[in-house]
């Protein structure tokens, strides 16, 4: 940076040694008198007086032309030089001002500069919406969930076929698989998936890949799934894209965001909207009644059924949010929610290492020969219960028994993913070959209250401990009721309060 004070004042230095300029006078100075002799003159003859006046004002003329002259040249040539002097200053405060401006002008022009430079820096990679659908529409999927609904009325229960619409972001592949996050509420009790991929939903023929759970986190709504690579094509393959995972933790109110997903299921939608509010604490409840509560990011962005699952992207098309939850009311409008991203990338590539399973057929699954209940929200809160499957009985000889579970653990993870309920356990089973060896991590209450322990578990099979020997709720269970210590009703909460 250039001081233009200090740069005056050094240019202007070379005037004068007090940097200012300096008026240069020149003088001719005073004349002096001429001294006239006071001698007497002598007598002058008569008429010879006159000539000698006329001589003398003559030779007077003469000398006062000579010393006119004598004394007018160096007047002139002072004049001359103090006018080029004069000139010289001009020109040199002209150059000076004119050096300044340029000075100036070229400070401005660079600031002007870096400003459109840190402009482009701070937009840089910005799209247009119209570009962020072109680019990251590919990486988007609609998944549909055919499960088995269990309906309870006032004539009993029974099962009924339901049929749900999601989306997907395809985040990665390894050497079998193609990999899909998802919302877990979008692929619990599936009992078949499938995927369109975005850029085929619109043909008369899409193609349609089956898919399989590769693992979940029920607590943070998460699931991942995948598609196997000998059912996509070449051509599929090429259409495709990974999305790009961004930060959400450096994301600012008001900030600009694009949400895709397959909304109704009708197939992708583009909606556009800004960051809303950070850090939101949201509440839902899912299927069974339990209560979940996670930090969301609130966007103002249209995200309805079938979104659920689908991408919330920033303005560069990097993937900030999976769109989970919309406030539904007659009275509230603009209010969704996404998890964000950069909370769950770690449980994301964690469930994205899981083995992918198939459903074992009924005769070969595994079973750990227990009877459980749930722990509701409700009864955590009001016995002061970790949530999870309370275990009321436990089966001799069985895999839980050879294990050290026992009655009064509570189970909150089977093979590294949490269950809440019987029904989550049930299906889990599903996946898992009899003589298996798995985790199962409990909740163990002592003196100090619970604490978390993992046992080891070699699955069994229905053929050595019966039908209702599995993980059916014990309440249900006649086995169960006759090996509890209520008679013959059992009383599943009974143990709540006899927990030593």
């Amino acid at each position: 940076m250039y001081d233009n004070n200090d740069s005056y004042s050094q240019q202007s230095g070379n005037a004068s040694s007090s940097g200012c300029y300096q008026e240069y006078y020149y003088s001719t100075g005073s004349k002096s008198g001429q001294t006239v002799d006071a001698a007497p003159s002598k007598k002058q003859k008569k008429g010879g007086f006159g000539k000698k006046a006329a001589a003398a004002v003559c030779l007077g003329l003469v000398f006062g032309v000579a010393a006119g002259a004598a004394f007018s040249v160096p007047a002139y040539m002072s004049t001359q030089e103090l006018k080029q002097l004069k000139t010289e200053i001009q020109e040199l405060q002209t150059s000076e001002e004119s050096a300044e401006t340029t000075s100036s002008t070229a400070i401005s022009t660079t600031t002007d500069s870096l400003s459109a430079s840190n402009a482009s820096y701070s937009d840089s990679g910005a799209l247009t919406v119209a570009e962020i659908a072109e680019n990251c529409l590919p990486s988007v999927v609609s998944i549909t969930n055919k499960s088995v609904t269990e309906v309870r009325t006032m004539f009993g229960t029974y099962q009924q076929d339901t049929e749900s619409s999601g989306s997907g972001i395809i985040i990665g592949e390894n050497d079998t698989e193609l990999l899909i996050v998802t919302n877990y509420h979008v692929v619990s009790g599936s009992s078949d998936l499938s995927v369109v991929f975005s850029y085929d939903e619109d043909s008369d023929d899409p193609s349609i890949v089956s898919a399989k759970i590769k693992g979940y986190d029920s607590d943070k709504d998460l699931a991942v799934i995948s598609v196997s690579l000998d059912e996509i094509t070449d051509e599929i393959r090429s259409q495709l894209k990974i999305a790009t995972i961004g930060d959400s933790s450096t994301l600012e109110l008001g900030q600009e965001v694009v949400a895709i997903g397959n909304a109704l299921g009708y197939g992708q939608s583009v909606t556009t909207g800004i960051i809303s509010a950070l850090n939101r604490e949201v509440s839902v409840t899912d299927d069974n009644g339990n209560t979940i509560t996670n930090k969301l990011i609130q966007t103002d962005a249209a995200i309805n059924p079938g979104n659920s699952g689908g991408a919330l992207l920033n303005m560069n098309g990097e993937l900030i949010g999976i769109n989970s939850v919309k406030v539904s009311s007659s009275s509230v409008e603009g209010m969704g929610y996404a998890i964000p991203i950069s909370d769950v990338r770690s449980i994301i590539e964690e469930l994205m290492l899981k083995e992918t399973r198939d459903v074992v057929s009924e005769t070969a699954q595994g079973y750990l020969g227990i009877g459980g209940t749930d722990v509701t929200n409700e009864i955590s809160e009001t016995y002061d219960m970790p949530m999870g499957i309370y275990i009321n009985t436990i089966y001799d000889d069985s895999p839980a028994a050879a294990a050290g579970l026992s009655k009064g653990n509570i189970i909150t993870k089977f093979d590294g993913q949490t269950v809440k309920t019987m029904s989550e356990l049930k299906s889990l089973l599903t996946y898992y070959r009899a003589g298996e060896t798995v985790d199962i991590i409990a909740m163990v209450q002592g003196s100090d209250g619970y604490s978390e322990q993992t046992f080891t578990i070699t699955l069994g099979t229905k053929d050595i401990f019966g039908e209702t020997s599995g993980t059916s709720d014990a309440s249900s269970s006649e086995d169960s009721d006759s090996n509890s210590d209520s008679g013959s009703y059992l009383n599943p909460f009974e143990y709540f309060w006899s927990i030593p």
